[in-house]
């Protein structure tokens, strides 16, 4: 009887110390589960409205469910007088090293989920970037994919993509064609003028408004430099980039306008 009394006591007293203990941390798990899974949900909802790419979703909700699950297990473990500093300890100088050794990797997933978030291009825009043009073919984890106009593919680190500039021709509709007309200094600045506003108000591609621009930009060392300048649908610039640029030559030696090019004179001398 004495040894059931003994027992019966010290149980007694961990009850007394731990039960309070013990209890909190329950409590704390349940309701902090209820509110890690309220979270996830709401952030899997944001992923959604936010057109978060679908394959990226799944990883992303479970890395932030698991995130504040390990946080909520650490907390009640403290609750009930676990000492937590070495285990949390070890798992940092472990992700630490495991850090070091995939930085690269690391960066590459980092800039993925920022290009699929911020979404600074999207499949199918032209961009150059990293001295690569080309349209994204795909956005994967780790790199982008992109076809050059010539049906090379070129793989992109998005760690460096996600960091450094590039420039996406696809983001506005439209876009400025930009030539400098080089004309003889003999030429009339009128009489070109008016052919290249002819050539330009022939296409149909070229907007009305705004006009195309026509001015003397640079007296040159062999030319007299004219700026034209039209606004164009995106799709449409390099057709009509280069349809103009055949139709000017064509249309100003047909009207005697002079177009510069570099010559070199040589002159030989015989010696007595």
């Amino acid at each position: 009887m004495k040894k059931i009394e003994q027992y019966s006591g010290i149980f007694t007293d961990l009850a007394l110390q731990y039960g309070p203990k013990l209890l909190g941390a329950l409590v704390t798990l349940i309701v902090g589960l209820w509110v890690v899974n309220k979270i996830s949900a709401f952030f899997n909802k944001t992923l959604e409205k936010r057109d978060i790419d679908p394959s990226l979703r799944p990883f992303l909700g479970s890395m932030v469910s698991a995130l504040l699950k390990a946080f909520l297990i650490t907390s009640v473990l403290s609750m009930i007088g676990i000492e937590m500093t070495s285990f949390v300890a070890i798992l940092g100088a472990a992700g630490l090293a495991v850090g070091l050794a995939l930085s690269g990797t690391l960066q590459n997933f980092a800039g993925g989920v920022i290009i699929l978030i911020l979404k600074p291009f999207k499949v199918g825009d032209f961009i150059d970037a990293q001295g690569y043009s080309g349209s994204v073919s795909s956005i994967q984890i780790f790199n982008t994919i992109l076809k050059t106009p010539d049906n090379k593919t070129v793989i992109i680190p998005n760690g460096s993509l996600s960091t450094a500039a590039l420039i996406n021709y696809s983001t506005e509709p439209t876009r400025r064609v930009d030539w400098t007309v080089g004309i003889g200094y003999g030429d009339n600045i009128d009489k070109a003028r008016k052919i290249l506003l002819d050539i330009l108000n022939s296409d149909e591609r070229v907007f009305k408004d705004p006009a195309p621009f026509i001015q003397v930009s640079a007296l040159a060392d062999s030319s007299v430099n004219l700026a034209t300048r039209v606004w164009v649908n995106a799709a449409d610039y390099w057709g009509v980039f280069m349809d103009t640029n055949e139709k000017i030559y064509n249309e100003f030696n047909k009207q005697g306008i002079n177009i510069p090019f570099p010559q070199m004179n040589v002159h030989m001398h015989k010696s007595n």
